[in-house]
């Protein structure tokens, strides 16, 4: 299992082969450079291949954002675990809570999920995180840990993963909650983890998402259980991104 900081870029339905360059820029900006951190990106499924291609030679991972339950079937519109390995991907995104909200997708529906990409290879990046209805609830706490236990399968044990905690009232809002917020819901997640995994849950970073810029990275990288960072808007510029990894 990797210990490993880890800097997530996600593309959502960002992105065209045009955008590819932006892709290929980071690479050749990170060539040069130790890799202490782990950095990947999830474009749309329409550009892993290419992307795949595109960067084959670089230290920078790819991953999917989101994978069907089944292997295969009659599932119009759907893509496989196996088809994003298939493509290049070495990771993928899921129960983000633009599919738990947008698909209706349930925390028995993410652990599925997770269960389909472990069997075909994939690293998966759990998400978690509350509304602002149940933060001013007082309910962060409580929602986050609940999905945590009930989104992770016991098969993750021994396996590599993350989890990313994103406050759902922080994406691509330009809010964020206080470094203390961060804090002690990390800690939360992390307890939740041991007790659902035991040891497996002590070590598998914990991504901190919701509003990461280059001018906030490196104070919430400080936070203790910080493990790394799910990116969105900022990692479809390469200069952006850079500057997250960077802070890292």
């Amino acid at each position: 299992m990797s210990t490993q900081r880890l800097i997530a870029g996600n593309w959502k339905m960002n992105g065209l082969a045009a955008e590819l360059g932006e892709a290929k820029a980071l690479a050749e900006a990170l060539a040069g450079e130790a890799a202490a951190t782990r950095v990947a990106l999830c474009p749309p499924a329409t550009l892993i291949a290419q992307m795949n291609w595109h960067l084959k030679d670089s230290a920078v991972e790819i991953g999917g954002q989101d994978c069907s339950p089944h292997g295969s079937g009659a599932y119009t519109g759907d893509v496989s675990a196996a088809m994003l390995v298939d493509a290049g991907a070495g990771l993928v995104i899921l129960g983000h809570s633009e599919r738990r909200a947008g698909h209706g997708e349930s925390d028995a529906d993410v652990s599925a999920k997770v269960e389909a990409a472990l069997a075909a290879g994939l690293e998966p990046i759990i998400c978690v995180g509350e509304t602002l209805a149940e933060r001013e609830a007082g309910r962060a706490v409580e929602v986050v840990s609940g999905q945590v236990m009930a989104s992770l399968p016991t098969s993750l044990n021994g396996k590599t993963f993350a989890v990313a905690y994103e406050p759902v009232w922080a994406i691509g809002t330009g809010l964020i909650p206080t470094l203390e917020q961060i804090e002690e819901v990390h800690a939360a997640v992390r307890a939740a983890m041991v007790k659902r995994l035991g040891e497996g849950g002590r070590t598998a970073p914990i991504l901190y998402g919701g509003s990461v810029k280059p001018n906030n990275a490196a104070e919430i990288l400080a936070v203790p259980d910080v493990g790394g960072a799910l990116v969105g808007g900022a990692s479809l510029k390469a200069a952006d991104f850079l500057g997250i990894i960077r802070a890292a």
